[in-house]
């Protein structure tokens, strides 16, 4: 049998609490401990989960499968503690939701963020803080998704994506100027080094992949008119002019192009992403996520100076 690309793919790693509501589930491991919890969810086999936090950005990332079937860029692979017959109803309830998600591990209670380089993923999303912690911390890139009340828009397949940019699609080095000198001292540092690209960080390697089909959607588009492009891509920064400049030079470099800018200047974010809507908003400062989370699917990346523990 001949191996499958996963080196040519756009791969994002999920626990299955990312993508399901398993609250329920949890309660039962938590309450009557693990043995209990099998039984659970052996006797739930065919009840499928409620939707959870990702969803709507995984549904819609695997549609892109369905635009590209030649191409099939991407791959959702599941990253699980739970045992394996625990995770037979995960593949139902994806057969119920008709999310084609076929790989992954279950570990039984083992880290599951070693495993994220080993199946070449971009993002790991889970609910465990403690992963995705250990996963940043390794060098790995992952993102804690917070509680929401946001609802999914089954006509919909157009997928909306709104990034941070420092700490997040960058390095942190900025900010830390920023926190340790103050915004005058950021403003001056950033003018002194606006022909200098920011380091990477640690979802650089998943907006490139996503600016790749962007771009293969905009070829689309030229060679037939009523195409009409599935992917949009944000970036929402606390970033302004004379700041801007560096960022607009970075991106360059890295030849990402966003669909979309936003250069807020300490303006509350919230104010355009509630305009944009997008099913997944990933930043390194809570500050920034607590006002909206509940209305937007959001992602915490735990990185950097910004998640420094006093």
């Amino acid at each position: 049998m001949a191996q499958f690309p996963i080196d040519k793919k756009l791969v994002v790693a999920i626990s299955s609490s990312a993508v399901f509501d398993m609250k329920e589930a949890g309660a039962v491991y938590e309450e009557r401990g693990e043995e209990a919890y099998r039984n659970f969810q052996k006797e739930n086999l065919h009840n499928p989960f409620g939707k959870g936090v990702a969803f709507p950005f995984i549904r819609r990332l695997l549609h892109l499968n369905n635009l590209y079937p030649n191409e099939q860029p991407v791959e959702v692979i599941v990253l699980s503690r739970n045992d394996p017959d625990s995770g037979q109803r995960f593949f139902e309830s994806c057969k119920h939701y008709d999310l084609n998600i076929t790989r992954g591990s279950f570990l039984c209670g083992k880290d599951p963020y070693p495993y994220i380089d080993a199946f070449n993923a971009s993002l790991f999303l889970s609910a465990n803080e403690s992963d995705v912690r250990g996963a940043l911390q390794a060098g790995m890139p992952a993102g804690l998704v917070l509680p929401t009340q946001a609802s999914d828009e089954p006509t919909s397949d157009e997928l909306r994506i709104a990034f941070d940019f420092d700490g997040v699609l960058a390095g942190d080095e900025s900010e830390q100027v920023f926190k340790r000198d103050g915004l005058a001292t950021f403003r001056n540092s950033e003018q002194e080094k606006s022909d200098e690209p920011l380091q990477a960080g640690p979802l650089h390697s998943l907006a490139q992949k996503l600016s790749y089909w962007q771009k293969f959607e905009s070829k689309r588009l030229k060679a037939d008119p009523n195409y009409k492009p599935h992917l949009r891509i944000a970036i929402v920064t606390a970033r302004s002019a004379p700041a801007h400049t560096r960022f607009i030079k970075t991106l360059t470099a890295w030849g990402l192009a966003p669909t979309e800018t936003f250069l807020m200047g300490g303006i509350d974010k919230s104010r355009v992403l509630r305009v944009f809507k997008p099913h997944l908003f990933l930043d390194d400062q809570l500050s920034h996520l607590e006002g909206i989370s509940d209305e937007i699917p959001c992602v915490h990346i735990p990185f950097g100076i910004a998640n420094d523990k006093q």
